[in-house]
């Protein structure tokens, strides 16, 4: 047996009887109950899938009505079915968040959390779980990891948008074998550290934002690093294609997607299909028009969700702000690894990068793990003519100081270490959308091969 998988099968027994226990023991948490709850899942029948969501579903709607001022109008009759109740509710939007968030929270004496949206559309929002909720959808997200090909114990390289990660977090990275790799910007001199301590590793994972991973394969492959992992797992942003085969030719192994949302969806995952299975089993999924109505499978619609598992802040009926196509029965595979329904894609999540003048380059999400801490900006684009600086877009919010704008350009400025790199803020009434209804949250005429002199 090859001594690194040795290890990892040694760190797994420890982790899974060991560490993790003490630690639910320590915290008062249930993490390794929640894991072992998603896992039975893998083997439902299509039948018994349907059977859950629905029962969790309806659930969910009686539960919201009888525990939130926002819905208590709506009556409920023990005939009628649940998909006709959830038609009801009305739709939430990232506005409804921003705006009113209280008008969705249980009122409880629990302790809660506020977890912010990456902000990738341009809008930041938050949502709050009490633990319950928040270890639910951890060990969910590590549960769709483990689907996708990763094993407790084995090392982890992980990109985000925590420049200081909370003691918790460090605590995790520690017993779980994680290297945390901040993205805001990455140079020459961060991508051949991360490099050569990927060679130095075999059976290494990386999890984290397509578009930093794709950056760090684009370096491999230029500066000749010989790299064999064990699987890369993208979450946060699109899977483009060209993406999909630079990662795979830089590392040498399979490369999967998960589909969430910060809000606490974990909407599905890409693994042995071109499509992607919805995780039916912790969020309904809807695609709309833009009436409001059921698009028919094989035809594009708004993502409108609910998730089933959480109780503190019940989110019924949002639309996060994507596009997505069902795939029609008709054709889904006869052989399949698990029997979720299926996604045939998801369109719209915009990841376009910024180049610096040094060459370094800034994806989406170092800009909205920015802007999500700044209230006073209601939304914002970037716009780069050239690699002298950038335009933002904003509109201002009911709250707005013009102060924020300088604490903003400072804050981008601890990651871009360029003050000749301009920062030129623009007040506007109006951020306009794309055809697909999403905002794109950086322009580049750079990438476009159209560069101002």
């Amino acid at each position: 047996m090859d001594k690194s998988f040795a290890l990892i099968m040694v760190r797994n027994v420890l982790l899974e009887k060991l560490i993790l226990p003490f630690g639910d023991l320590i915290f008062n948490t249930n993490f390794v109950k929640q894991i072992k709850f998603w896992r039975k899942f893998d083997s439902y029948t299509e039948l018994e899938l349907q059977q859950y969501q629905e029962l969790q579903l309806r659930k969910q709607l009686l539960y919201a009505i009888e525990n939130l001022e926002k819905y208590k109008d709506i009556q409920v009759s023990s005939s009628e079915s649940t998909f006709n109740l959830l038609s009801r509710f009305p739709i939430l939007t990232k506005d409804d968040l921003k705006e009113n968030p209280e008008k969705l929270i249980i009122k409880n004496n629990k302790k809660a959390f506020k977890i912010f949206s990456s902000g990738s559309t341009g809008k930041s929002t938050a949502v709050e779980m009490d633990k319950i909720d928040l270890i639910s959808l951890q060990a969910l997200s590590f549960h769709l990891y483990e689907l996708c090909g990763f094993k407790m114990g084995a090392p982890v390289l992980q990109t985000g948008i925590s420049p200081n990660r909370t003691f918790f977090k460090k605590l995790k990275d520690i017993f779980l074998g994680v290297l945390y790799v901040p993205v805001f910007s990455l140079g020459k001199s961060e991508l051949n550290t991360i490099c050569k301590k990927l060679v130095s590793k075999s059976n290494f994972v990386i999890i984290g934002y397509p578009s930093s991973i794709n950056i760090i394969a684009l370096h491999a492959i230029k500066n000749n690093y010989k790299i064999e992992l064990k699987t890369v797992i993208c979450l946060g942003d699109s899977l483009f294609e060209q993406y999909r085969s630079n990662i795979k030719r830089a590392f040498n192994c399979e490369v999967y997607e998960t589909y969430g949302s910060s809000e606490g969806f974990q909407i599905g995952f890409q693994v042995d299909l071109d499509y992607m299975y919805q995780y039916s089993p912790q969020v309904y999924l809807e695609l709309l028009d833009a009436d409001g109505f059921p698009v028919k499978d094989g035809e594009i619609g708004q993502v409108v969700v609910t998730r089933l598992d959480n109780k503190h802040m019940p989110l019924i009926r949002y639309n996060v702000g994507d596009l997505a196509v069902k795939l029609p029965k008709s054709r889904y595979p006869k052989r399949r690894k698990f029997n979720f329904p299926l996604l045939e894609k998801v369109i719209g999540r915009n990841t376009d990068i910024v180049l610096l003048r040094d060459g370094r380059k800034m994806i989406v999400h170092s800009f909205t793990g920015v802007f999500e801490y700044i209230n006073e900006i209601k939304q914002f684009r970037i716009l780069q003519k050239n690699r002298d600086g950038i335009e933002i877009e904003y509109i201002p919010a009911t709250n707005f100081k013009g102060s924020v704008l300088n604490e903003a350009r400072i804050k981008l400025q601890e990651y871009i270490q360029d003050e000749k790199f301009l920062i030129i803020f623009k007040e506007v009434d109006e951020i306009k959308s794309l055809k697909s209804g999403k905002t794109q949250i950086i322009e580049s005429l750079i990438n476009e091969g159209h560069e101002e002199e």
